[in-house]
């Protein structure tokens, strides 16, 4: 077992192959951090919600990160940070877009993810685009 900082590459692939991670962000001048479903693309980080508490907050303050991790047990995990700036997608076409990518990247949809699909026009859709990432645990 070789625990440490995980390489660029390592860390990547994690945040690629990984489709739940845990967003932060900043709410109200707190630290909010919520589960959401995700896929990484190489470049942004793309996620759908309904109108709420997170998506307000990073209208208020863009910076957010995503925490991903892999915990296979207690002595054998490695967990992921991005980091980047939130931009929310309203371009019609470009939002359908990354919307049938993120249900192919998610073939198992949450009772929330389902309204969404059900729901027109109320799911936001929006990225983080990365600008760093870090990594940390065993290298696999």
């Amino acid at each position: 077992m070789k625990f440490g900082n995980l390489s660029l590459s390592e860390a990547t692939q994690l945040l690629a192959q990984s489709h739940l991670g845990r967003l932060g962000c900043i709410a109200n001048g707190r630290p909010y951090v919520v589960p959401v479903h995700y896929y990484y693309d190489g470049s942004s980080i793309h996620i759908h919600s309904l109108p709420g508490w997170k998506v307000e907050a990073l209208r208020s303050n863009p910076q957010a990160c995503l925490q991903v991790d892999e915990i296979r047990d207690a002595y054998h995990w490695r967990s992921v940070l991005a980091f980047g700036t939130y931009q929310e997608v309203e371009d019609p076409a470009e939002r359908e877009q990354i919307l049938a990518a993120l249900f192919r990247h998610l073939p198992h949809l949450s009772p929330v993810e389902s309204k969404m699909t059900q729901v027109d026009g109320e799911a936001i859709v929006f990225r983080i685009r990365v600008e760093e990432i870090t990594g940390v645990g065993e290298a696999w």
